[in-house]
């Protein structure tokens, strides 16, 4: 996957975990993860643009030394985001032992979902609602 696509799903993860389970997360510990996350995806790829103008070819199994110091600096980058993926499990697994109940949304209340207890009752409608 593209960073982008695993921002993004993360970003969704931390947007409907309040509706899902009705539980809140560390906000903090949230915001650290993001950090993390951002300079070790940056020190993954940023590199490989200096590896590409310097000509090393592509989906090859060894590479010559010259490209040894970017390459270390890339798998640095990629050992920092799994170690920030390691604290997004980390915190879903805190939020579910601490059971901080979300009490009300953080969000614009602009669709029906939102407008739900924490976690949404079974069978809340009688019919389906219009939207």
């Amino acid at each position: 996957l593209s960073m982008g696509a695993v921002f993004a799903i993360m970003a969704g993860l931390v947007q409907w975990f309040p509706l899902i389970t009705g539980l809140t997360m560390n906000q903090n510990l949230l915001k650290i993860q993001f950090f993390i996350m951002f300079i070790g995806v940056n020190l993954t790829f940023f590199p490989q643009h200096f590896l590409g103008l310097n000509g090393m070819p592509r989906r090859y199994s060894d590479y010559p030394d010259s490209f040894l110091k970017w390459n270390m600096i890339s798998s640095l980058g990629s050992i920092i985001s799994l170690m920030a993926i390691i604290i997004l499990i980390y915190i879903f697994w805190d939020s579910f032992i601490m059971q901080r109940k979300a009490l009300s949304s953080l969000n614009i209340q602009s669709s029906i979902e939102w407008m739900q207890y924490f976690p949404p009752a079974e069978h809340s409608y009688n019919e389906l609602p219009l939207v």
